[in-house]
């Protein structure tokens, strides 16, 4: 697999029978493997929570083998590189119903989609940002950081850095704190 390739892939929807997710999952990286294409079809998610560890020295319980809370129940994610070869694959892998999109052909996951599961999922640390678009003088209450629950006025944005200098009324004046866009919410 060049670096080319990965670059042509998008992560894609495909439609299950509820409960049947993790089986479908087996079933298409079986089909991957035998038919040849991992470089074309390069990961195959269920969009699900994390359980909580067992305790230290605990056996694991059947209840937690199971693992985790699906996020999307009925909904697997792929990413491939998508053509008819490809589509073919994963269309006709027992326990697929269909691809989700718009028209006949599969609809990609833009990237915003993408991180907002993978934060789902425990797989992405950073919270993703919004498409907020922040401008001078707009209030804001402050989400995360020291001052939480805190509001303030937008002094600067910097764009190309996701950032925000906001001014916060502090023991009786205004102070800038500059803030990434996902510690801030719109008011």
């Amino acid at each position: 697999m060049s670096s080319s390739d990965t670059l042509e892939a998008n992560w894609y929807v495909i439609h299950t029978n509820t409960s049947c997710e993790n089986k479908v999952k087996a079933n298409l990286e079986h089909r991957v493997q035998v038919m040849k294409m991992a470089n074309q079809i390069f990961e195959v998610l269920v969009p699900a929570e994390a359980g909580p560890p067992p305790a230290p020295g605990a056996k694991p319980s059947k209840k937690s083998e199971k693992g985790s809370k699906k996020i999307y129940p009925g909904y697997v994610l792929v990413r491939m590189i998508l053509n008819d070869d490809s589509w073919a694959v994963v269309r006709n892998t027992p326990g697929v119903t269909g691809f989700v999109g718009l028209g006949r052909r599969p609809t990609p996951l833009n990237e915003k989609e993408v991180e907002n599961v993978l934060y789902q999922m425990g797989l992405q640390e950073v919270k993703p940002v919004s498409h907020a678009t922040y401008r001078e003088g707009q209030q804001v209450k402050i989400t995360e950081g020291p001052f939480s629950e805190f509001a303030g006025t937008v002094d600067k944005v910097f764009a190309d850095k996701k950032k925000l200098s906001v001014l916060v009324h502090i023991f009786g004046r205004e102070t800038a704190v500059e803030l990434s866009f996902s510690q801030v919410e719109e008011m």
